[in-house]
């Protein structure tokens, strides 16, 4: 049971028959033939040869298929992944030079360990900082510099930049220098792509084509777009009209060898595979939680940190560069039937056979075409629509998504998701360390309690009964200290104050050293502090401590409880009421 645990192949290994090999073939075959344009394309992305992109694509699917837990999961190169790497070593190297490879597979292999030891640590729980807001404003953002950045390809010009405000001026100062048959070939891929994706399947639809098929069909428009593309740069010898092209690709499978050990560099990388481990793990365990749970199955987050660790170490040892699991095409894959990670090694099986025989027919692979299915692909997640929902729902969200997307476009990728992340945490402790206190009294006829200024309750005189919704830390410690002062004042009579406690999770060393400061005030006030409805958790932490022996005061099972034990009258007319 503990070798299943981290081997989960072993499970799904057992019962895998005849029946369960046809559907992962099967959706093997449609992911290879979305997979091929992709990775060659992400890998143009990060700023390395196309081939890296199929060296990225093979043995980190067999990896991922041993010691990941989803079994629709589909792993490789990914947008936003590569745009960080680019990010990340743009400003170092030349791209696609020897020393760029060489950091590519280093900053993979420092994003697999580092994913090997949260997964040791048992530390998936660090991903959680990364809010959903931030999360959506940095895929959003994010989509949109990818896109952007692709456009000197589609125009057939020389841009550079890592920002939108770097990127408009260069390819705004190119502008004269377009290069027009590449142009004519990028937009045109750009509306095949986009139809293809938003109205072909309707079409075949209507042509009488069955929905298997027409699904089938409607995910080949990538591979469609590669082969008439090459065929016209061919036939019309376009490279000699400027229209850059992939050029020549080497044969064969990569040759299995360490990352450079360079100490120094590493240090300097690894602030950034810090950054793509994370946004990694949140987006791969989001997409196979989304996707188990459509078929009851279970993921383990923990057992996802060494899948997708030993994935990215597989890349970083075969040429590669980061890679994680993708939204579209485990989309896909599941889509079309896959039923265990086998489909995945399937895959990389016809992806290395790619490799192996078909680079040379890349050739005349136009770069326009390889810049529209990026573009196409990355715009389909982007959603600045989600910022007027967070507005709606919550103002503070709303300007920490805000944040993100305005670093990611004007400042960079790595400063733009560390702004969300800072200004979210910043906005967290700003937000509990003034929790909401609300003083409470008996609804008429029941056991139950309630805001006063919400419910038409009965209060007692004697008892004045306080609700904290907020766990009691560091940040809110002083803060309850002032509202219980203050509030003292308005309750004159009052000799009994219960602190209600059932929204309280922790207590920390900070909140017990207010507790004990409050005890002493209302002590020299004439006035006994209790507490009700104390968590368990909390109550073990209390019981660590010398405070429930010096407090003077009692702990109430409920509210209920205190008020029938401190002022048995006020209970008696609320019950009459």
């Amino acid at each position: 049971m503990k070798l299943q645990r981290w081997l989960p192949c072993l499970d799904w290994a057992a019962t895998y028959d005849r029946v369960t090999a046809g559907k992962d073939g099967l959706a093997a075959v449609i992911v290879t033939l979305m997979l091929i344009p992709q990775s060659l394309a992400y890998a143009m992305l990060a700023g390395l040869p196309p081939i890296t992109g199929l060296y990225a694509s093979i043995a980190p699917l067999f990896l991922y298929a041993i010691f990941g837990s989803s079994r629709t999961l589909a792993v490789g190169p990914v947008a936003v992944i590569s745009l960080m790497t680019a990010a990340a070593l743009g400003p170092l190297f030349a791209a696609e030079s020897a020393a760029y490879i060489g950091a590519a597979m280093l900053l993979a292999a420092l994003s697999g360990l580092i994913l090997l030891l949260m997964a040791l640590l048992r530390l998936g729980f660090l991903a959680n900082f990364l809010s959903h807001p931030v999360i959506s404003g940095f895929i959003s953002a994010s989509g949109l510099l990818i896109a952007l950045s692709q456009f000197k390809h589609i125009l057939g010009v020389k841009a550079d930049g890592q920002t939108v405000s770097q990127l408009l001026p260069s390819l705004a100062e190119q502008i004269p220098y377009v290069n027009f048959p590449t142009l004519l070939i990028g937009g045109l891929s750009l509306l095949f792509l986009q139809l293809s994706r938003t109205h072909l399947k309707g079409w075949l639809l209507q042509l009488g084509c069955t929905p298997v098929w027409a699904d089938s069909l409607t995910k080949m428009g990538p591979v469609v777009t590669i082969i008439v593309s090459v065929v016209v740069v061919t036939l019309g010898n376009l490279e000699s009209s400027g229209v850059q092209v992939v050029g020549a690709i080497p044969e064969g499978l990569p040759v299995l060898r360490l990352p450079t050990l360079d100490w120094q560099l590493a240090m300097q990388l690894l602030p950034a595979a810090l950054l793509i481990s994370l946004v990694g793990f949140v987006e791969s365990v989001s997409v196979a939680q989304t996707l188990a749970a459509k078929r009851r199955e279970r993921i383990d987050p923990d057992q996802e940190l060494v899948g997708l660790g030993a994935a990215n170490i597989a890349a970083a040892v075969s040429g590669g560069f980061p890679i994680t699991g993708g939204f579209s095409r485990s989309i896909v894959n599941f889509d079309a039937g896959a039923r265990t990670p086998m489909a995945g090694v399937l895959t990389a099986i016809g992806i290395a056979v790619t490799a192996l025989f078909f680079t040379p027919l890349f050739h005349n692979l136009p770069h326009a075409v390889l810049a529209a299915t990026i573009i196409v692909a990355v715009l389909s997640l982007v959603d600045l629509g989600s910022l007027k929902r967070t507005w709606r729902f919550s103002k503070q969200d709303f300007f920490a998504q805000a944040a993100t997307i305005f670093g990611v476009l004007f400042m960079g990728v790595e400063i733009g998701i560390i702004m969300g992340v800072s200004l979210s945490l910043l906005l967290f402790l700003w937000r509990t360390s003034r929790p909401h206190i609300a003083v409470v009294g008996q609804l008429p006829g029941s056991e139950h309690f309630r805001n006063i200024e919400r419910f038409n309750v009965v209060q007692s005189e004697q008892v004045v009964s306080l609700r904290v919704d907020e766990s009691l830390y560091f940040p809110n410690a002083r803060y309850l200290e002032e509202s219980i002062t203050r509030l003292m004042v308005d309750y004159p009579n009052c000799q009994h104050l219960v602190l209600m406690c059932s929204g309280v999770n922790l207590i920390d060393a900070s909140a017990l050293d207010s507790l004990e400061a409050i005890t002493e005030r209302l002590t020299a006030a004439g006035i006994q502090l209790h507490l009700s409805e104390v968590k368990g958790p909390v109550m073990d932490q209390l019981h660590r401590s010398e405070f429930l022996q010096h407090f003077g005061g009692q702990v109430f099972v409920s509210q209920y409880a205190a008020m029938q034990a401190l002022d048995p009258l006020s209970v008696a007319q609320a019950q009459a009421t």
